[in-house]
């Protein structure tokens, strides 16, 4: 059967009128290329799906969710956020279509065709959507390539859309047609522009002249940063430690950084890591960010250059059922990639994770998404590639179906995420789906120069995990281990950056 329609009509997120500040933020440092916030998913499918209908149930979907025939209007003069309007030009042809592999058809050749595909930047003049049915994959299989803006969804957001075209049996009928939409109404400029004064001045009024003149100060000027922490309120002060995060990436070898791009894939038991990460006394994302940390020091010594420790930003769910289209934070963190035993990094990252959680609940960057609207953009673009440089990869979780789905006649049997890089050197993103945990492991090919042994260093850090776990542990080594990287991560580089701003991937759980 499908899903039924009432309920993943109720499931989607909020959408507004206007991106939100943080969002607003986001889609003015795409100036940068490098700050590229779109994100994707490749989906192996038993045998390729039925194209028409498929079509037909996402062109309900555009219905359903209005968002998906909406186009961006930037704002005059950097007037706050940008809005939304109807594209009266909309076109279901342009965002979804179909393409066939060339011969032989391997998995190779459908990431490197997903990689090209979610790196090609949209054309703004449009909605920020793709889907690519794609046949031809060897077996007589097929795939389906999804690509989002993250204005339009963060990772979880995507999930939900998700319901508007998966089924729970291959031979689910269509759901009912909805009403065709109306023609858009004419938006009148002018009168936009009215509206985003009155909205800008009250923005501006909400927040004390003090503090905007503190905040303003520090994206002019990265350097003010340390000396106005210790003024900021709690809401900013997190914040202004975590820009003042400024010490490059701890990778010797990751420092190059490119337009090139690299798609790994890796899969994984899922029940085999819930109960390692219950052994061990943490959650599934600590159980993914220590192999994610234990495969990277493994490839730097590997390749003759042992680092004690590397940066990494995880994204943290802020979920809720009001939740709009993003809703996430972000958190900074070392994470210890010396050689040891895999159980006691599992014991530092959980502690450290822990921290970033509870730092999550009081810091925030809307405030900061806010009173930066009216800068200029290449300010912030700065400040966003320092930030970026800081940091040597990114992680992310989002959660998935837990039993067989299927999209117009073809089972899902393998189901990748493509995190945005953001200026790092690789986004390992999990996916959880039917049994297994799907990581898509988004390469800048110039900074990770071997991605194949990376992959391979990951897949044996997740299996080394799991039967680390069932061996006794030694109390001792871990209370030795929690003791040397308290420290570390107890010191005050170790603040929390926390927004629905999105440059590296989707939310954790």
């Amino acid at each position: 059967m499908s899903i039924d329609p009432l309920i993943a009509d109720a499931q989607m997120p909020r959408f507004d009128s206007r991106m939100s500040d943080a969002e607003g933020l986001m889609w003015r440092l795409e100036k940068d290329p490098f700050l590229n916030s779109t994100f994707g998913n490749v989906t192996v499918l038993d045998r390729p799906l039925n194209f028409a209908a498929f079509k037909q149930r996402i062109e309900r979907a555009t219905i359903a969710v209005p968002r998906l025939r909406q186009k961006v209007r930037p704002t005059p003069a950097a007037l706050g956020a940008p809005k939304w309007i109807d594209d009266p030009e909309f076109n279901i042809d342009y965002h979804v279509r179909r393409i066939c592999l060339p011969e032989p058809g391997s998995l190779r050749q459908l990431l490197d065709l997903a990689t090209l595909i979610v790196n090609d930047p949209f054309e703004r003049t449009r909605p920020l959507w793709q889907f690519f049915a794609v046949d031809g994959l060897v077996g007589g299989r097929g795939a389906l390539i999804i690509k989002l803006h993250h204005t339009v969804a963060d990772g979880q957001g995507g999930v939900l859309l998700s319901l508007q075209f998966i089924d729970l049996d291959r031979n689910a009928p269509l759901p009912p047609p909805m009403p065709a939409p109306l023609a858009p109404e004419p938006s009148i400029e002018s009168d936009d522009t009215v509206d985003l004064l009155r909205s800008s001045m009250s923005d501006a009024l909400r927040v004390p002249l003090g503090l905007l003149r503190q905040v303003r100060n520090v994206l002019a000027d990265p350097a003010n940063i340390p000396a106005l922490a210790t003024q900021a309120n709690d809401s900013l002060r997190g914040l202004l430690a975590q820009m003042g995060e400024v010490d490059p990436a701890r990778s010797p070898l990751w420092k190059r950084r490119s337009l090139q791009r690299r798609l790994e894939v890796a899969r994984v038991p899922y029940r085999e890591m819930m109960d390692a990460s219950r052994a061990l006394g943490g959650k599934l994302n600590t159980a993914f960010v220590t192999a994610i940390a234990d495969a990277a020091g493994a490839y730097h010594r590997k390749l003759g250059a042992p680092v004690e420790s590397l940066r990494t930003s995880i994204a943290i769910s802020t979920r809720t059922e009001s939740s709009g289209s993003n809703a996430f934070s972000l958190a900074k963190l070392l994470v210890p990639t010396n050689d040891m035993p895999i159980t006691e990094r599992f014991s530092a990252i959980n502690e450290a994770l822990n921290q970033a959680r509870d730092g999550a609940k009081t810091a925030s960057l809307d405030t900061l998404a806010t009173l930066s609207a009216n800068l200029p953009t290449s300010v912030l673009t700065r400040i966003a590639r320092t930030q970026s440089q800081s940091i040597d990869f990114a992680t992310s979780n989002v959660r998935s179906g837990g039993v067989k789905l299927y999209i117009a006649g073809g089972l899902i049997t393998e189901n990748y995420p493509v995190g945005p890089l953001g200026g790092v050197a690789f986004n390992a993103t999990l996916l959880s789906y039917n049994g297994s945990l799907d990581i898509g492991i988004h390469i800048d090919a110039a900074a990770v120069e071997q991605p194949e042994l990376l992959r391979e260093e990951v897949e044996r850090s997740l299996n080394k995990l799991i039967y680390a776990a069932a061996q006794p542990a030694s109390p001792a080594q871990t209370g030795n281990s929690r003791a040397k990287w308290r420290e570390v991560f107890s010191r005050p580089k170790r603040s929390v950056l926390t927004s629905r701003l999105k440059w590296w991937s989707r939310p954790s759980r």
